[in-house]
């Protein structure tokens, strides 16, 4: 009975090594796969570094029409246009000739001065009125030019203030007692720079990590697919095999991957300046459920693919819908329920969540142990689902069959 049970082990032993050593020679043995694993793998997240190499917008073009033309507003449009933000390029005439700069995408905001803006200021009857015409076409341009006039008013609104303490009569310390009753400190947490990039690319990161395997193993499978041929004998149809063949593929992706991992997730952080205060060692343990909770999950939709091609549609149609449902670039209390649902079947939306929360905020796996469960937990799902189409398509009936791999056959054949 032991010596039944060890040849059935190193048998088993036996066939997984050989699904993970073919695997891996496919991989590298395919230019389309190669390429979208290694090249693509490491490509992708250094070329969106250098797409977000500024980070934020500066010195952004704005118009200014002024009807006051007065010391007041000129004060005003000097310290605008002293913020790094915005830069005043024109200076118009009418708003009519503002407008036109605008289509034109000359100019990205106007401001707008009244002719009564320094009357109101001397007379305190009214509140004097400055108006901001921003270009929503892009969120980046609207933010420059308001957090510049924002800053730029606050302090004139200071300024104005302390002008009219100190007429009614007041001290210096008295007024500005007034005016700053209480201070407050503005302090940024995991990104200092307040920049785009350094906020959405961890985010990019995992999902083409994600993404990458997923379209190269749908190629994998279908290139199979494509040479319609049965490759296993009567011997490979049962359960045993089927989760040998998944495990050993798995294995194989994900011993590639955690290699593209250190580099994509702790080397290009590191060299790009991107919040990276969490520590190496939690960021891989974490990645290692990612990385097979991916591969299963990869596994299983590849089962679908009939052709090579199809894996691009499955690329192209899933990246955008994958990072938006995450709940990075669109706040998840704001997407409907059915996709906060479906987000949490995706392997990169945990993945995304965990390496923001370790990387970027300096948690610990332990901190994270609610991602850390859910990629463990989709791991166990997308194996069974995985190994259950697998254990379909290997069965003799079939005639079309997603691994091919002669040196399995023979092994099989002899056994």
């Amino acid at each position: 009975m032991f010596k039944q049970i060890w040849f059935e082990f190193r048998s088993a032993v036996t066939f997984l090594w050989r699904v993970f050593s073919d695997t891996i020679y496919a991989v590298f043995h395919d230019p389309g796969v190669t390429i979208i694993f290694v090249v693509a793998g490491l490509a992708y997240p250094i070329l969106y570094n250098f797409l977000y190499w500024n980070n934020s917008l500066t010195e952004v073009p704005i118009a200014i029409v002024d009807m006051s033309g007065s010391p007041a507003s000129n004060r005003f449009i000097r310290e605008v246009d002293a913020t790094q933000d915005v830069k005043v390029e024109y200076r118009c005439t009418s708003m009519l000739e503002a407008e036109r700069l605008l289509k034109a995408q000359k100019v990205h905001g106007i401001l707008y001065f009244p002719p009564d803006y320094e009357n109101c200021l001397e007379t305190m009857r009214d509140v004097a009125h400055i108006s901001a015409y921003l270009d929503m076409t892009s969120f980046l341009y609207m933010k420059s030019v308001l957090s510049a006039v924002n800053m730029v008013m606050l302090d004139e609104t200071h300024n104005i203030q302390l002008d009219r303490y100190m007429r009614m009569g007041m001290d210096d310390e008295m007024a500005w007692a007034l005016i700053q009753s209480a201070q407050y400190e503005e302090v940024k947490l995991y990104n200092e720079s307040d920049g785009y990039g350094t906020f959405l690319i961890p985010a990019v990161l995992v999902l083409i990590l994600h993404q990458t395997l997923l379209f190269g193993t749908c190629m994998l499978m279908g290139a199979y697919y494509e040479e319609r041929k049965r490759v296993f004998n009567e011997n490979a149809h049962h359960w045993s095999h089927a989760v040998l063949i998944t495990l050993g593929m798995a294995f194989a992706f994900s011993t590639i991957y955690i290699a593209l991992s250190a580099i994509d997730l702790v080397l290009v952080p590191r060299i790009f300046s991107l919040p990276h205060i969490g520590s190496m060692i939690d960021i891989m343990q974490f990645t290692v459920p990612f990385l097979l909770a991916t591969s299963f999950f990869s596994i299983f939709v590849a089962g679908f693919m009939r052709n090579r091609e199809t894996g691009m549609v499955v690329l192209l149609s899933t990246s955008l819908i994958f990072l938006f449902i995450s709940g990075v670039s669109w706040p998840q209390p704001s997407i409907p329920k059915a996709w906060v649902y479906l987000s949490y079947l995706i392997p990169s939306t945990w993945g995304i969540h965990g390496y923001i929360h370790i990387s970027s905020m300096g948690a610990t796996v332990n901190e994270t142990i609610k991602e850390f469960n859910a990629l463990w937990i989709l791991a166990g799902i997308y194996l069974l689902a995985a190994t259950i189409q697998m254990y379909i398509f290997i069965k003799p009936k079939n005639k079309r069959h997603i691994y091919r791999n002669p040196r399995i056959e023979r092994y099989l054949t002899k056994s």
